[in-house]
């Protein structure tokens, strides 16, 4: 059983994580109005990896009998100066985002509640890799810094990019 406080707080996380969903989908959608459907491909499976963070909440709160409260979940912005922009924008979320998980593991901690950290730790380790995988993109769009060719390059790669749940 976790505690009312705990809940909240895993219920807070899993719709943050629905929010970061809808962020990606926002950020494929402008990606796509730029006309690079690579970088829209790889927000998309971003997209759809956030619903499962979402939903791995959703089912840790039902297995533990706890109550999911779904919030409405607000507008993300919808126009982006640059593709560039656009990934320093998602890296600052993910690390908004990993405050949140370690958060969470601090007061999993202090409430002793061992199966939640268990639990948390997935999310730990994800967040790295959330992390490095935008910061290797700026540094490779600043590396190509005004060169057609090289953005060329890394929409294509960026394709293909695929979802496993």
């Amino acid at each position: 059983m976790i505690s009312s406080k705990m809940e909240s707080a895993l219920n807070k996380q899993m719709n943050n994580e629905f929010f970061s969903a809808y962020l990606y989908f926002s950020m494929a959608a402008a990606s796509v109005g730029m006309g690079f459907k690579g970088i829209a491909n790889w927000f998309t499976v971003q997209a759809k990896e956030e619903t499962a963070h979402g939903m791995k909440f959703y089912k840790y709160l039902l297995d533990h009998s706890a109550r999911v409260t779904l919030a409405a979940i607000p507008a993300p912005p919808d126009g982006y100066a640059s593709v560039l922009a656009m990934f320093e924008s998602a890296l600052a979320h993910e690390q908004k985002v990993t405050k949140g998980i370690r958060d969470l593991a601090d007061l999993a901690a202090s409430e002793k509640d061992y199966a939640t950290s268990i639990q948390l730790q997935w999310f730990i380790t994800e967040q790295v890799e959330e992390e490095a995988n935008a910061t290797e993109i700026i540094q490779k769009m600043k590396m190509i810094e005004g060169s057609k060719g090289g953005l060329f390059m890394i929409d294509h790669e960026l394709g293909k990019r695929t979802f496993s749940a």
